[in-house]
């Protein structure tokens, strides 16, 4: 038996406030309801090694990088915890595919949070958005945007817009028309106007962007 699916929260508050922007109002139409479902149940120490994976890698790459390391931890499928990681030889991390880059931030991970400064969940919904970004920057391989991406996909921060993201920048370059991608301060300052919603307004940027790739794509054919 499989367990079920997370249940997507309830966006539509977050849905009505962003329509009053002229260029969101469109994209919603467009896309739909919000489906992003945070996964709260992860800790972040799992998380953070997650995006390391999939830092400037195809998606289907980390996913593999990840099933190997899965495969070393005999935990009936439970994530291999730091005090594993730092365990096993380097050449086992790299055997999974991880390169030496990636090899280091994820030992660096795992002994902060051995050390405690990778928070539990518990600890970590009780720091806001910007306290949890200056802690764990300070980790190897761990920039603001991998931060950017544990507070809104595994805590579930309604209000984090992550101005560096290329997807996000493209999403609104290809809803207004224009020729060229905001610069990130330029976007942060447009942003303002979505608080309290900013990360669900970043998800509907993100699909706007894949719609237009999935139709150049279809085009081409």
């Amino acid at each position: 038996m499989t367990d079920a699916a997370p249940t997507p929260p309830d966006w539509s508050k977050a849905e009505r406030a962003l329509k009053r922007d002229p260029v969101l109002k469109t994209v919603l139409k467009q896309i739909g309801p919000c489906t992003l479902t945070p996964l709260p149940e992860r800790e972040p120490y799992e998380a953070l090694v997650r995006a390391i994976a999939h830092q400037q890698v195809h998606g289907n790459a980390a996913a593999a990088m990840l099933r190997r390391l899965l495969a070393l931890h005999e935990g009936e499928g439970a994530f291999p915890p730091p005090r594993f990681i730092l365990a096993l030889p380097v050449e086992a991390l790299r055997g999974c595919g991880f390169s030496q880059a990636k090899t280091i931030a994820i030992r660096d991970i795992a002994e902060k949070a051995v050390g405690g400064l990778v928070p539990t969940r518990e600890e970590a919904a009780r720091l806001d958005d910007e306290a949890l970004i200056e802690r764990l920057v300070a980790i190897r391989g761990v920039g603001r945007w991998t931060v950017e991406m544990l507070l809104i996909f595994t805590l579930g921060r309604p209000d984090v817009l992550p101005v560096d993201d290329f997807g996000v920048r493209e999403g609104w370059r290809v809803a207004t028309g224009a020729d060229a991608q905001l610069k990130p301060k330029e976007l942060a300052a447009l942003g303002a106007a979505w608080a309290p919603w900013r990360s669900i307004a970043a998800w509907y940027l993100w699909r706007a962007a894949d719609a237009a790739k999935k139709s150049r794509l279809s085009a081409a054919v």
